[in-house]
């Protein structure tokens, strides 16, 4: 049992360890040596709905009870739409994991859909802020048929 390594001093121990932090290097774009830059979940979430909407085949984002509120508030005199509904986002320092709750048109593929949701978000979440996207999640929970929209001019018109 020869250990012919001296003990270090608690001083030498905490000057190795301020060594070792002055040479870490940056963690990505957002770590640099002049600063950090933090970005909020809501920005991501935001910046997800927008390239999901962007998607031919995405009818509406989010769940029932979602869409529920936005209709009503949709009727609202200069209120904002809500661009991250439907979006659920886990973020770290460096990455970030999305869901994305849509309902999409008759007659798409639901894969195809999926697929392009997923490359638009993962290209504008990373071009644009820098975090590295590790998955995106698609929930598809509803398919918006054709004749929703004719029922719904009908009860306009009966009033």
């Amino acid at each position: 049992m020869s250990n012919n390594a001296i003990p270090q001093t608690a001083k030498q121990r905490e000057h190795n360890e301020n060594k070792a932090e002055e040479t870490k290097e940056p963690r990505g774009p957002l770590q640099t040596e002049h600063g950090v830059t933090t970005i909020d979940e809501s920005v991501v979430a935001k910046i997800a709905g927008m390239a999901a909407r962007e998607i031919p085949g995405v009818y509406d984002m989010g769940n029932a009870v979602r869409r529920a509120f936005s209709a009503v508030t949709d009727r609202i005199p200069n209120a904002q739409t809500n661009v991250a509904g439907g979006i659920s986002v886990q973020k770290g320092e460096t990455q970030a994991a999305i869901e994305v709750t849509v309902v999409v048109e008759y007659g798409v593929s639901i894969v195809e859909v999926s697929d392009a949701i997923r490359r638009n978000v993962i290209e504008q979440i990373e071009g644009t802020t820098g975090l590295e996207v590790v998955e995106v999640n698609i929930n598809v929970t509803d398919v918006h048929l054709p004749e929703d929209d004719s029922n719904k001019s009908e009860d306009t018109d009966l009033k």
